[in-house]
Protein backbone atom coordinates (compact mmCIF):
# COMPACT_ATOMS: atom_id res chain seq x y z
CA UNK A 1 0.00 0.00 0.00
CA UNK A 2 1.40 3.13 -1.02
CA UNK A 3 0.40 6.50 1.40
CA UNK A 4 0.83 10.14 1.44
CA UNK A 5 0.72 10.09 -2.10
CA UNK A 6 0.63 13.36 -4.80
CA UNK A 7 -2.84 14.12 -6.33
CA UNK A 8 -1.23 13.69 -9.63
CA UNK A 9 0.24 10.00 -8.65
CA UNK A 10 -3.48 9.27 -7.05
CA UNK A 11 -5.54 10.62 -10.51
CA UNK A 12 -2.94 7.78 -12.20
CA UNK A 13 -3.67 5.12 -10.53
CA UNK A 14 -7.17 5.77 -10.09
CA UNK A 15 -7.59 6.12 -14.09
CA UNK A 16 -5.12 2.20 -14.13
CA UNK A 17 -8.47 0.71 -12.65
CA UNK A 18 -10.64 1.68 -15.27
CA UNK A 19 -10.11 -1.89 -17.03
CA UNK A 20 -12.15 -3.60 -19.78
CA UNK A 21 -14.94 -2.03 -21.31
CA UNK A 22 -18.58 -1.70 -21.06
CA UNK A 23 -21.37 -3.84 -22.40
CA UNK A 24 -22.85 -1.91 -25.26
CA UNK A 25 -26.67 -1.59 -25.76
CA UNK A 26 -29.10 0.04 -28.46
CA UNK A 27 -31.38 2.18 -27.46
CA UNK A 28 -34.79 4.15 -28.90
CA UNK A 29 -33.29 7.58 -29.80
CA UNK A 30 -35.79 9.07 -27.41
CA UNK A 31 -33.48 7.59 -24.75
CA UNK A 32 -30.38 8.33 -26.13
CA UNK A 33 -29.75 11.68 -24.37
CA UNK A 34 -27.02 11.77 -21.50
CA UNK A 35 -25.74 8.50 -23.12
CA UNK A 36 -22.42 7.94 -24.27
CA UNK A 37 -22.15 6.74 -28.05
CA UNK A 38 -20.17 2.85 -28.67
CA UNK A 39 -19.54 3.66 -32.26
CA UNK A 40 -18.83 6.17 -34.79
CA UNK A 41 -21.90 7.23 -36.97
CA UNK A 42 -21.58 7.99 -40.41
CA UNK A 43 -24.57 10.30 -41.81
CA UNK A 44 -27.25 7.93 -43.85
CA UNK A 45 -28.20 10.91 -46.47
CA UNK A 46 -27.30 14.24 -47.65
CA UNK A 47 -28.29 16.68 -45.94
CA UNK A 48 -29.91 18.79 -47.00
CA UNK A 49 -30.26 16.27 -50.03
CA UNK A 50 -30.95 19.22 -52.72
CA UNK A 51 -29.91 22.80 -53.12
CA UNK A 52 -32.02 24.54 -51.26
CA UNK A 53 -32.93 28.29 -50.10
CA UNK A 54 -31.92 29.77 -46.91
CA UNK A 55 -34.39 32.38 -47.54
CA UNK A 56 -37.71 33.60 -47.92
CA UNK A 57 -37.73 35.23 -51.72
CA UNK A 58 -38.03 34.32 -55.45
CA UNK A 59 -35.48 31.58 -56.97
CA UNK A 60 -34.69 33.12 -60.80
CA UNK A 61 -32.12 32.77 -63.27
CA UNK A 62 -29.27 35.62 -61.81
CA UNK A 63 -28.91 36.87 -65.98
CA UNK A 64 -31.76 38.35 -65.77
CA UNK A 65 -31.65 40.39 -62.85
CA UNK A 66 -28.35 41.69 -63.27
CA UNK A 67 -28.36 45.75 -62.53
CA UNK A 68 -31.72 45.52 -60.81
CA UNK A 69 -32.18 48.67 -58.32
CA UNK A 70 -35.07 50.60 -56.55
CA UNK A 71 -34.91 53.08 -59.14
CA UNK A 72 -34.62 50.42 -62.07
CA UNK A 73 -36.16 47.14 -60.93
CA UNK A 74 -36.33 44.30 -63.16
CA UNK A 75 -39.77 42.36 -63.59
CA UNK A 76 -40.09 38.94 -63.63
CA UNK A 77 -43.00 36.91 -63.97
CA UNK A 78 -44.00 34.05 -61.07
CA UNK A 79 -44.93 30.15 -62.29
CA UNK A 80 -45.59 28.79 -58.64
CA UNK A 81 -44.16 28.21 -55.57
CA UNK A 82 -41.94 25.49 -53.46
CA UNK A 83 -42.90 25.40 -49.99
CA UNK A 84 -40.55 23.20 -48.54
CA UNK A 85 -42.25 19.52 -48.44
CA UNK A 86 -44.04 20.43 -51.72
CA UNK A 87 -40.90 21.47 -54.60
CA UNK A 88 -41.86 23.26 -57.42
CA UNK A 89 -41.81 20.64 -60.65
CA UNK A 90 -41.59 22.58 -63.57
CA UNK A 91 -38.61 24.48 -64.65
CA UNK A 92 -37.91 28.47 -64.50
CA UNK A 93 -36.96 29.82 -68.44
CA UNK A 94 -36.22 33.55 -69.22
CA UNK A 95 -38.22 36.34 -67.46
CA UNK A 96 -39.55 34.34 -64.67
CA UNK A 97 -39.38 33.31 -61.40
CA UNK A 98 -40.55 30.66 -58.37
CA UNK A 99 -41.65 31.81 -54.67
CA UNK A 100 -39.91 29.67 -52.19
CA UNK A 101 -39.46 29.56 -49.02
CA UNK A 102 -36.84 28.58 -46.17
CA UNK A 103 -36.01 25.38 -47.14
CA UNK A 104 -37.41 24.22 -49.80
CA UNK A 105 -35.94 23.28 -53.16
CA UNK A 106 -34.34 25.14 -55.84
CA UNK A 107 -36.31 24.62 -59.20
CA UNK A 108 -34.48 23.36 -62.32
CA UNK A 109 -33.66 26.24 -64.92
CA UNK A 110 -32.97 28.53 -61.23
CA UNK A 111 -29.58 29.85 -60.37
CA UNK A 112 -29.96 32.45 -57.31
CA UNK A 113 -32.68 33.43 -54.92
CA UNK A 114 -33.41 37.18 -53.87
CA UNK A 115 -35.05 37.41 -50.72
CA UNK A 116 -38.38 38.90 -50.52
CA UNK A 117 -37.45 42.32 -48.19
CA UNK A 118 -36.28 43.16 -51.65
CA UNK A 119 -39.25 42.61 -53.98
CA UNK A 120 -42.72 44.20 -54.42
CA UNK A 121 -45.01 41.46 -55.60
CA UNK A 122 -47.85 42.78 -58.40
CA UNK A 123 -50.01 40.16 -58.90
CA UNK A 124 -48.53 37.29 -61.05
CA UNK A 125 -45.28 39.67 -61.60
CA UNK A 126 -42.47 40.21 -58.86
CA UNK A 127 -40.72 43.64 -59.05
CA UNK A 128 -36.73 42.78 -57.91
CA UNK A 129 -35.25 45.74 -56.68
CA UNK A 130 -31.85 44.63 -56.28
CA UNK A 131 -30.17 42.03 -58.34
CA UNK A 132 -30.52 37.79 -57.23
CA UNK A 133 -27.59 35.94 -55.51
CA UNK A 134 -26.73 32.24 -55.60
CA UNK A 135 -25.07 33.52 -51.82
CA UNK A 136 -28.64 32.63 -50.29
CA UNK A 137 -28.61 29.10 -52.00
CA UNK A 138 -27.63 26.19 -49.69
CA UNK A 139 -26.10 23.40 -51.73
CA UNK A 140 -27.05 19.46 -51.45
CA UNK A 141 -24.79 18.43 -48.58
CA UNK A 142 -23.75 21.73 -47.43
CA UNK A 143 -24.88 20.50 -43.81
CA UNK A 144 -24.32 16.24 -43.87
CA UNK A 145 -22.26 14.57 -46.75
CA UNK A 146 -23.68 10.62 -46.82
CA UNK A 147 -21.07 8.22 -45.63
CA UNK A 148 -19.04 10.68 -43.93
CA UNK A 149 -18.62 10.49 -39.93
CA UNK A 150 -19.60 13.67 -37.87
CA UNK A 151 -20.41 11.54 -34.44
CA UNK A 152 -17.20 9.62 -32.83
CA UNK A 153 -17.33 6.59 -30.43
CA UNK A 154 -16.98 8.16 -26.79
CA UNK A 155 -19.12 11.06 -27.64
CA UNK A 156 -21.64 12.33 -25.27
CA UNK A 157 -25.12 12.58 -26.60
CA UNK A 158 -25.65 15.88 -25.97
CA UNK A 159 -29.21 17.49 -27.38
CA UNK A 160 -26.95 18.86 -30.21
CA UNK A 161 -25.39 15.80 -31.09
CA UNK A 162 -28.66 14.32 -30.28
CA UNK A 163 -30.63 15.73 -32.88
CA UNK A 164 -27.27 15.81 -35.45
CA UNK A 165 -28.17 11.80 -34.95
CA UNK A 166 -31.47 12.31 -36.13
CA UNK A 167 -30.47 14.15 -38.83
CA UNK A 168 -28.14 11.70 -39.98
CA UNK A 169 -31.13 9.09 -40.03
CA UNK A 170 -30.62 7.36 -36.98
CA UNK A 171 -33.48 5.80 -34.92
CA UNK A 172 -31.83 3.84 -32.71
CA UNK A 173 -28.05 4.01 -31.17
CA UNK A 174 -25.41 1.79 -29.62
CA UNK A 175 -24.38 2.99 -26.51
CA UNK A 176 -22.27 2.09 -23.47
CA UNK A 177 -24.05 0.60 -20.46
CA UNK A 178 -24.39 3.33 -17.98
CA UNK A 179 -21.95 2.11 -15.41
CA UNK A 180 -22.68 0.89 -11.75
CA UNK A 181 -21.38 3.03 -9.31
CA UNK A 182 -22.61 1.56 -5.72
CA UNK A 183 -22.51 4.41 -3.10
CA UNK A 184 -22.20 3.44 0.65
CA UNK A 185 -22.77 5.39 3.75
CA UNK A 186 -21.14 4.32 7.40
CA UNK A 187 -21.06 5.73 10.49
CA UNK A 188 -23.17 5.14 13.94
CA UNK A 189 -24.06 8.85 13.54
CA UNK A 190 -25.16 8.85 10.31
CA UNK A 191 -29.35 9.14 10.08
CA UNK A 192 -31.60 9.22 6.45
CA UNK A 193 -33.25 13.02 6.04
CA UNK A 194 -36.38 12.91 7.07
CA UNK A 195 -36.10 10.47 10.24
CA UNK A 196 -35.64 12.21 13.68
CA UNK A 197 -32.18 13.53 14.49
CA UNK A 198 -30.61 12.64 17.39
CA UNK A 199 -28.09 14.49 19.34
CA UNK A 200 -24.76 14.19 17.97
CA UNK A 201 -26.44 12.90 14.58
CA UNK A 202 -26.27 14.01 11.32
CA UNK A 203 -28.27 13.79 8.06
CA UNK A 204 -26.82 11.46 5.03
CA UNK A 205 -26.05 14.76 2.94
CA UNK A 206 -22.94 12.66 0.97
CA UNK A 207 -24.82 9.55 -0.10
CA UNK A 208 -27.18 12.71 -2.13
CA UNK A 209 -24.42 14.31 -3.36
CA UNK A 210 -22.48 12.06 -4.54
CA UNK A 211 -25.77 10.03 -6.42
CA UNK A 212 -26.14 13.51 -8.03
CA UNK A 213 -22.44 13.46 -9.20
CA UNK A 214 -22.41 10.12 -10.28
CA UNK A 215 -25.94 10.54 -12.60
CA UNK A 216 -24.10 14.09 -13.98
CA UNK A 217 -21.02 11.97 -14.73
CA UNK A 218 -23.03 9.17 -16.88
CA UNK A 219 -23.04 6.70 -13.85
CA UNK A 220 -25.92 4.80 -12.57
CA UNK A 221 -25.89 5.23 -8.75
CA UNK A 222 -26.93 2.43 -6.67
CA UNK A 223 -27.86 3.86 -3.60
CA UNK A 224 -26.03 1.12 -1.04
CA UNK A 225 -27.81 2.62 2.70
CA UNK A 226 -26.07 3.07 5.50
CA UNK A 227 -24.16 0.70 7.87
CA UNK A 228 -23.35 0.87 11.67
CA UNK A 229 -19.36 1.36 12.28
CA UNK A 230 -18.83 -2.51 12.67
CA UNK A 231 -16.29 -4.67 10.49
CA UNK A 232 -18.63 -7.22 9.55
CA UNK A 233 -22.18 -5.29 8.75
CA UNK A 234 -19.61 -3.28 6.57
CA UNK A 235 -18.06 -6.64 4.79
CA UNK A 236 -21.68 -7.80 4.19
CA UNK A 237 -23.04 -5.09 2.57
CA UNK A 238 -20.68 -4.55 0.61
CA UNK A 239 -20.22 -8.11 -0.73
CA UNK A 240 -24.25 -7.62 -0.98
CA UNK A 241 -24.07 -4.85 -3.44
CA UNK A 242 -24.43 -6.96 -6.55
CA UNK A 243 -22.29 -6.19 -9.93
CA UNK A 244 -20.68 -2.48 -9.71
CA UNK A 245 -18.35 -0.73 -11.72
CA UNK A 246 -17.47 1.41 -8.63
CA UNK A 247 -17.79 0.94 -5.10
CA UNK A 248 -18.02 4.45 -3.08
CA UNK A 249 -17.72 4.50 0.54
CA UNK A 250 -18.39 7.47 2.68
CA UNK A 251 -16.66 8.03 5.75
CA UNK A 252 -14.64 5.85 7.53
CA UNK A 253 -11.39 5.68 6.38
CA UNK A 254 -9.34 8.17 8.21
CA UNK A 255 -7.46 7.27 11.24
CA UNK A 256 -9.65 6.51 14.26
CA UNK A 257 -11.12 3.62 15.60
CA UNK A 258 -14.38 3.99 14.43
CA UNK A 259 -12.94 4.24 11.01
CA UNK A 260 -13.52 0.69 10.16
CA UNK A 261 -13.84 0.55 6.39
CA UNK A 262 -10.25 1.03 5.64
CA UNK A 263 -9.50 -1.78 7.83
CA UNK A 264 -11.96 -4.12 6.10
CA UNK A 265 -10.59 -3.07 3.01
CA UNK A 266 -7.13 -3.97 4.48
CA UNK A 267 -8.75 -7.06 5.38
CA UNK A 268 -10.66 -8.27 2.98
CA UNK A 269 -9.13 -6.95 -0.01
CA UNK A 270 -6.58 -4.87 -1.45
CA UNK A 271 -5.61 -1.32 -0.58
CA UNK A 272 -3.64 0.51 -3.54
CA UNK A 273 -2.99 4.26 -1.50
CA UNK A 274 -4.20 5.74 1.38
CA UNK A 275 -3.59 9.17 2.02
CA UNK A 276 -3.24 11.83 -0.43
CA UNK A 277 -1.43 15.12 0.33
CA UNK A 278 -4.57 17.68 -0.72
CA UNK A 279 -6.80 19.67 1.01
CA UNK A 280 -9.67 18.74 1.27
CA UNK A 281 -9.52 14.91 1.04
CA UNK A 282 -6.49 13.59 2.41
CA UNK A 283 -8.16 10.52 3.87
CA UNK A 284 -8.82 9.18 0.31
CA UNK A 285 -8.58 5.73 -0.06
CA UNK A 286 -8.29 3.01 -3.30
CA UNK A 287 -8.80 -0.50 -2.94
CA UNK A 288 -10.40 -3.20 -4.44
CA UNK A 289 -12.36 -5.54 -3.05
CA UNK A 290 -13.41 -8.62 -5.00
CA UNK A 291 -12.27 -7.10 -8.62
CA UNK A 292 -14.07 -3.93 -7.84
CA UNK A 293 -12.76 -0.74 -7.28
CA UNK A 294 -13.02 0.87 -4.26
CA UNK A 295 -13.05 4.46 -3.60
CA UNK A 296 -12.96 5.34 0.48
CA UNK A 297 -13.91 9.23 0.43
CA UNK A 298 -13.80 10.96 3.67
CA UNK A 299 -16.83 11.91 6.06
CA UNK A 300 -16.72 15.51 5.69
CA UNK A 301 -19.16 16.56 2.78
CA UNK A 302 -16.61 18.84 0.67
CA UNK A 303 -13.56 15.87 1.33
CA UNK A 304 -16.40 13.89 -0.13
CA UNK A 305 -17.72 15.89 -3.00
CA UNK A 306 -14.20 17.17 -4.19
CA UNK A 307 -12.74 14.25 -3.83
CA UNK A 308 -15.11 12.59 -6.11
CA UNK A 309 -15.04 15.54 -8.70
CA UNK A 310 -11.02 15.19 -9.13
CA UNK A 311 -11.06 11.22 -9.23
CA UNK A 312 -14.43 9.61 -9.84
CA UNK A 313 -15.29 11.61 -12.39
CA UNK A 314 -12.36 10.70 -14.70
CA UNK A 315 -12.49 7.61 -13.70
CA UNK A 316 -16.27 7.09 -15.43
CA UNK A 317 -15.23 9.19 -17.97
CA UNK A 318 -12.02 6.85 -18.89
CA UNK A 319 -14.36 3.67 -18.74
CA UNK A 320 -17.07 4.81 -20.81
CA UNK A 321 -14.13 5.97 -23.57
CA UNK A 322 -15.50 9.31 -23.36
CA UNK A 323 -14.25 11.61 -26.14
CA UNK A 324 -14.42 15.23 -23.87
CA UNK A 325 -12.08 15.91 -20.68
CA UNK A 326 -13.96 14.83 -16.99
CA UNK A 327 -12.44 18.57 -16.21
CA UNK A 328 -10.96 21.33 -17.65
CA UNK A 329 -8.39 23.84 -16.19
CA UNK A 330 -8.46 27.97 -16.41
CA UNK A 331 -6.99 30.78 -15.45
CA UNK A 332 -8.55 33.50 -13.13
CA UNK A 333 -8.40 37.08 -11.04
CA UNK A 334 -8.55 36.59 -7.68
CA UNK A 335 -11.06 39.01 -6.07
CA UNK A 336 -10.63 37.65 -2.55
CA UNK A 337 -7.25 36.18 -1.36
CA UNK A 338 -7.01 32.59 -0.72
CA UNK A 339 -5.09 30.47 1.94
CA UNK A 340 -3.33 27.66 1.01
CA UNK A 341 -1.92 24.29 2.63
CA UNK A 342 1.16 24.15 3.80
CA UNK A 343 2.59 20.60 2.36
CA UNK A 344 -0.33 19.72 0.98
CA UNK A 345 -2.37 21.01 -2.92
CA UNK A 346 -5.55 22.94 -2.16
CA UNK A 347 -8.91 22.89 -3.79
CA UNK A 348 -11.03 26.06 -2.30
CA UNK A 349 -13.79 26.49 -3.30
CA UNK A 350 -14.78 29.94 -5.61
CA UNK A 351 -17.46 31.71 -7.50
CA UNK A 352 -16.35 31.98 -10.76
CA UNK A 353 -17.67 35.05 -12.91
CA UNK A 354 -16.78 36.76 -16.32
CA UNK A 355 -16.60 40.63 -16.31
CA UNK A 356 -14.27 40.87 -19.44
CA UNK A 357 -11.83 38.87 -17.40
CA UNK A 358 -12.25 35.57 -15.49
CA UNK A 359 -12.88 36.84 -12.12
CA UNK A 360 -13.12 34.35 -8.70
CA UNK A 361 -13.95 35.31 -5.00
CA UNK A 362 -14.09 32.89 -1.88
CA UNK A 363 -17.44 31.41 -0.54
CA UNK A 364 -16.33 32.08 2.96
CA UNK A 365 -15.71 29.70 5.02
CA UNK A 366 -13.46 27.19 3.73
CA UNK A 367 -13.99 24.08 6.38
CA UNK A 368 -14.64 20.68 4.87
CA UNK A 369 -17.92 20.40 6.56
CA UNK A 370 -19.51 23.68 5.16
CA UNK A 371 -21.32 22.04 2.59
CA UNK A 372 -23.08 25.29 1.58
CA UNK A 373 -19.36 26.29 0.25
CA UNK A 374 -20.28 23.36 -2.29
CA UNK A 375 -24.04 25.34 -3.61
CA UNK A 376 -22.64 28.69 -3.77
CA UNK A 377 -19.55 28.02 -5.85
CA UNK A 378 -18.81 26.43 -8.99
CA UNK A 379 -15.33 26.29 -9.46
CA UNK A 380 -12.13 24.69 -7.11
CA UNK A 381 -9.27 27.11 -6.59
CA UNK A 382 -5.93 25.24 -6.80
CA UNK A 383 -3.23 26.16 -4.69
CA UNK A 384 0.33 24.68 -4.67
CA UNK A 385 1.39 23.27 -1.32
CA UNK A 386 2.44 26.37 0.14
CA UNK A 387 1.00 29.50 -1.54
CA UNK A 388 -1.12 31.62 -0.31
CA UNK A 389 -2.82 33.91 -3.49
CA UNK A 390 -3.52 37.70 -2.74
CA UNK A 391 -6.34 39.73 -4.25
CA UNK A 392 -5.48 40.69 -7.56
CA UNK A 393 -2.98 37.99 -8.44
CA UNK A 394 -3.56 35.00 -11.02
CA UNK A 395 -4.75 31.92 -10.24
CA UNK A 396 -5.76 28.16 -11.35
CA UNK A 397 -9.41 27.40 -10.93
CA UNK A 398 -11.27 24.23 -12.58
CA UNK A 399 -14.71 24.73 -12.75
CA UNK A 400 -17.74 22.25 -11.30
CA UNK A 401 -19.07 21.43 -14.45
CA UNK A 402 -22.16 19.91 -12.96
CA UNK A 403 -22.88 23.04 -12.18
CA UNK A 404 -21.74 25.48 -14.88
Amino acid sequence: MRTGISVEEALELVLAEAKGELPVEEVPLKEAFGRVLAEDLVSLVNHPDQDDTAVDGYACRQEDTLGASRENPVRLRVIGESPAGRPFAGKVGKGEAVAVYTGAPIPEGADAVIQVEDTQREGDYVLLLAPASPKDIRPRGDDLKRGEVYLRRGDLLTPGRLGLAAAMGYARLKVFRRPRVGILSTGDEVVEPGEPLPFGGVYNSNAYSLLGLVEEAGGEAVLLGKVEDQPEKVLETLEAAGHLDLLLTSGGVSMGDYDVVRKVLEESGEVVFWRVRQQPGKPLLLARLRGVPVLGLPGNPVSSMVSFFLYGRPFLFRLQRRTDPPYRSLTAKALTPFKGARDRKAFRRGVLTFEGELLVRTTGNQSSGVLRSMALGNALVVLPPGRDVGEGEMVEVIPLTFVL
